[in-house]
């Protein structure tokens, strides 16, 4: 995993990583006109028709645009390629990278995540959110952008791609200078569907 948190740092979303078996390369920032009629890959429309409804149903909650969310959920995940799993190979249906803290109260995960800290990769075991289902990963990843006043402005720009990936990159929850294209890149793609 990649992660993206200063060290001690306790907001879950500002906390959050990415899975360890995640390639680089394996979600591509595309250009607006990289998908022309209907050519879809079908991993893309797959993994959006699987995802689309609990969105659909995140959406009404923030006012984020599902598309935004999907993106954000095959970034995070390589298109479900590399969803976090417990050492049983349980998925932990956490499609968002969301670390569990000190006030989650719900089921976990330990994965051997690369830690940035300083600039500097480290690998260490960190624990992570898990979920009964995919609904339940978007409801929990809503109320995170809704309840934290660090990603007020992430839901006030909810309506436009860039507006939302700069907002994410700005509040915090990524620290790659490139998260905000990539996702961008990847909501393009999805909106192709």
């Amino acid at each position: 995993m990649e992660s993206y948190a200063p060290q001690g740092d306790s907001d879950p979303l500002r906390a959050k990583a990415r899975v360890e078996s995640y390639a680089p390369g394996q979600v591509t920032a595309q250009p607006a006109n990289a998908v022309r009629g209907g050519d879809v890959p079908a991993h893309v429309e797959a993994f959006v028709q699987r995802l689309l409804p609990h969105a659909q149903a995140a959406s009404a909650g923030t006012g984020i645009p599902a598309r935004f969310m999907l993106g954000q959920a095959a970034l995070e995940t390589g298109w479900g390629k590399a969803e976090i799993r417990g050492a049983d190979g349980q998925n932990s249906h956490n499609l968002f990278g969301i670390k569990a803290g000190a006030g989650w109260k719900g089921k976990t995960v330990d994965i051997v995540t690369t830690e940035y800290v300083n600039g500097r990769p480290q690998k260490q075991v960190e624990t992570f959110r898990a979920y009964d289902s995919y609904a339940d990963s978007f409801r929990d990843y809503a109320n995170l952008l809704r309840s934290n006043a660090r990603y007020q402005n992430v839901i006030a720009q909810g309506r436009d791609a860039a507006g939302f990936a700069q907002g994410l990159q700005q509040a915090g929850y990524a620290t790659d200078p490139a998260y905000a294209s990539k996702l961008m890149g990847v909501i393009r793609l999805v909106e192709t569907t």
